[in-house]
Formats: structure tokens, sequence, C-alpha cells
């Protein structure tokens, strides 16, 4: 199909202009659609527990320390599993390795609905774990490959964005289905619904060369924007010693790429803006329902609010990354300041310790979830900075710090509040974190721009 449209469009310069600005196709954004359901499905099943929570732990006789396990065992094997996952990804490209990872994390879903003990939970908890583990490296390629610099961080805002969307718009729906059927229910039918989207990605998924909604001139401005299209592989093949080389994967090249300020800084950044999100995603139903003592029905319908904030600070910070950029700004300026400024209006979750208003403390939370939102560019920063050869590593290792708040974030929130019966303490744990990634980023990050691992 590529070669026939090249032929139609031969002809004049005046033509080919045409073609080169009206014609172009918009393939990619039908793969970003993919991408932000994918990433829905993702977030909807690994926090589905933090919904079911609060009848769960009745029914199990679970508490919150314990509680706090079962939310943090999740990350134990999903941070193992980046680097693997990574190096799989490496190996045998995005489109299989999306498949088998949604299959597999939406078939632990499902039997999580079916255990009747703590011990299969926490076993399914593990394999959900395993099976994410490669989902973000992979949406990283996948922007990297179909966008150009200049559209990525709108790319990783918007499937960033499903995210949140999920929970906001399906909140309500899951706590009815779970009032009516019991937390089981939720668990079955989440699950259901991403081995069904699985089969869509695999019929659906192309790489940029591949995809028969793609023409040439799509293809030539991804690619004159560093996309990193087939043609590039094309080119590298034709010149043989003369192409660049390839880093090669060794284990030291772990230790080679955290010596570089930029990888270490957004791993400290993005730890600290996920834990915000680790909190929303485990505990804030239970946060509601003990600590504001809001019934069923009003915490549905209150949950809403804080996750389309987010939603909305996805996709602005995006938006704005990208239009700073087009805007001549350095990457330093264009890329940093959204997440500087996002995690510095995230610790403004501390003052929902000090209202007695329940509206209030939605308002409260729900500014902070929007900042929290304006701080997920980090996955933007990795495609930036990753070496040639080398992304889905380096997806592997930030993911692995960064996730580091799914296994730390959960467990101090359920000590404190089994030691404390509130969460007072916790909440000022959560602003802290938010305070110490900004300075990360301030002070650690650096230049943004492609690392280079020098023999």
């Amino acid at each position: 199909m590529t070669q026939s449209f090249q032929s139609s469009s031969a002809g004049s310069p005046a033509q080919t202009k045409t073609a080169s600005t009206a014609r172009r196709s918009k393939a990619r954004y039908k793969i970003l659609g993919l991408l932000a359901v994918g990433t829905m499905i993702n977030y909807l099943d690994r926090t589905v527990l933090g919904i079911a929570a609060p009848q769960l732990t009745k029914e199990l006789g679970i508490n919150a320390a314990l509680m706090g396990l079962l939310f943090s065992v999740f990350s134990w094997s999903y941070v193992a599993a980046q680097i693997p996952g990574g190096l799989f990804l490496d190996r045998f490209g995005s489109k299989l390795t999306y498949f088998l990872s949604m299959t597999f994390w939406s078939l632990c879903t499902l039997a999580q609905g079916l255990v009747g003990s703590i011990g299969g939970l926490f076993a399914f908890r593990l394999g959900l774990g395993v099976s994410e583990a490669p989902c973000f490296p992979t949406n990283s390629r996948v922007v990297a490959t179909w966008f150009p610099q200049s559209e990525r961080a709108m790319a990783t805002g918007t499937y960033t964005v499903g995210e949140y969307i999920g929970l906001a718009f399906f909140s309500p729906f899951l706590f009815m289905l779970m009032g009516a059927f019991g937390w089981r229910s939720l668990f079955l039918v989440v699950g259901g619904v991403g081995i069904a989207f699985g089969v869509v990605w695999w019929l659906l998924y192309r790489e940029p060369r591949d995809h028969p909604s793609a023409n040439q001139e799509e293809l030539d401005y991804i690619e004159a924007g560093g996309g990193l299209t087939q043609r590039h592989k094309d080119v590298a093949d034709a010149a043989g010693a003369a192409a660049p080389k390839k880093n090669g994967f060794e284990w030291r090249t772990i230790g080679r790429l955290l010596k570089h300020r930029q990888l270490t800084g957004i791993c400290l950044g993005q730890f600290a803006g996920n834990s915000t999100l680790v909190f929303f995603l485990t505990w804030f139903p239970t946060y509601l329902a003990t600590e504001r003592h809001m019934a069923w029905l009003k915490i549905g319908f209150f949950a809403i609010m804080p996750f389309i904030a987010a939603s909305i600070g996805v996709m602005f910070g995006g938006m704005f990354s990208d239009w700073l950029l087009r805007r001549g700004k350095s990457p330093n300026v264009a890329r940093k300041l959204p997440i500087i400024a996002g995690l510095l209006l995230a610790s403004t979750i501390i003052l929902a310790n000090y209202v007695e208003s329940n509206v209030v403390v939605i308002a409260i939370l729900s500014v902070a979830f929007f900042a929290q939102g304006m701080a997920a560019l980090g996955w933007t920063l990795v495609s930036d900075i990753a070496p040639e050869g080398l992304l889905g590593v380096t997806g592997g290792i930030f993911n692995f710090a960064a996730n580091l708040a799914g296994i730390v974030t959960p467990l101090v929130v359920g000590l404190i509040v089994a030691a404390t019966g509130s969460f007072v303490g916790a909440l000022v744990f959560i602003g802290v974190i938010a305070l110490i990634g900004a300075l990360s980023y301030i002070f650690i990050v650096g230049d943004i721009k492609r690392i280079v691992l020098v023999d």
C-alpha cells in the first residue's frame, strides 16, 4: 500500500508539497487509542482491589497492616520483573509483548475473584505484578516508534490519562456492582474485559511501516521528528559497517546507565509522583470509608472527582510541555517545568488533615491529584534520554525505581493507620515525598539529553 501511494503521489514539487501537508494520514492516533484503552484496563486490574478492600477486609478478616501488605505485594513482583520485561520487549517487540502481558494479567485478575483464602489472593497479586511489568516500557517504545519528539509528551499524556479515566468513570459502576453482587464480581468483570481487549490489540496493532493506514507522508513526518520507523533499520542494514553501533545488553549496563544523573534523577522524581498515585489507587476508598465515614454510594460519587482532576492534569501537563517545546523552549524547561510544578502542588494533600468538610477535603485531594497528573511526564523523558537500542532496558530501570513506591507507600500507609488509627500521618508522608521529588528534578536531573554510553 505504501509503494502504491508513493507512485500515485509522485509528480510536481507543488503536488508533493500538497500531499505532504494535506494528505498525511493519522494512523499514529489509532495506535495511541489502543494504548489509552490498554492503560485504562491495566489500572483497573491493578486497583480493583482498592475498591473491593472495604468489603473484602470484613469478609476475610484482614486488618490495615495486612491489607497494606496485599496492596504492596503486587509491586514486589512488578518491580522485580521490570528489567526482564524490558529485555523481553527488546527481543520480541511491542505487539507480542503487550498481547502476552495483557492476557496474563487479566487472567490473574479474574482468578482473584475465585480465591477462597488470603494465600490465594497473595499468589495472584504476585502473578498480576509479573504480567503487568512490560506494559509501560512497551507504551514508551510504541510512542518513541510512532511519534515525533514534538508530539511525545501529548502522546504520553493521552495514554497516561487512561490510568485515571477508567477509575473516574467506572468507579460508581464498580461500587454499585459490588453492592449488588459482592466484591468478587469486580475481579471477574474487569478480568474478562482485559482478556477480550488483548485479542483486539493482537488484531489491530502494527509497526509504522506495516500499518495499512499509514501513508508515506506520515512515515516521513514521524521519521523527521526522531521516530524509530522501520526505515532506520533499512538504512542501517544498507550501510553495513557505516551504521551506528547498537548497544548490546550486559548486566553492567544497568550500573553504567545509573551513573548518569538524568536517569537517577527522574527515577527518584517518578518514585515521588507514584507515591501520590499509589495512595489514590489503593487506600483512597478506605480513607473515605473509615476516616471520612462516607457511605458506599457517596464514596462512588466522590471518588470520581480526584480522578477526573488527575485526567485533566495529565492532558494539561503533556500539552503544556509540547507547547513549550514548539515555542522554542529547551527540553530542560519544556519537560521539567510541568513535573516540578506538579510535584510541588501535590504536596498540598497534607492540608486535608486540617479541614472538616468532606466537600473541601475532596477539593484538596482533587487539586493534589491534578498536580500529580501534571507530573506524569516521566516516560516522555525516558524516550528523550534512553541510549539508542536500549529503550526497553532504560524503561525497565526507570519503572523499577518508580514502582518501588508501589511497595513502600501501601506498607507505610498501612502501618501508620494500624498504629495510629488515623490517616493523618499517612497524608503527611505522601506530601513530604512529593516535595523530595520536586527537589530531585530541580537539583539532580540536569540537562535532558540522550545518554551516550562510552566504553
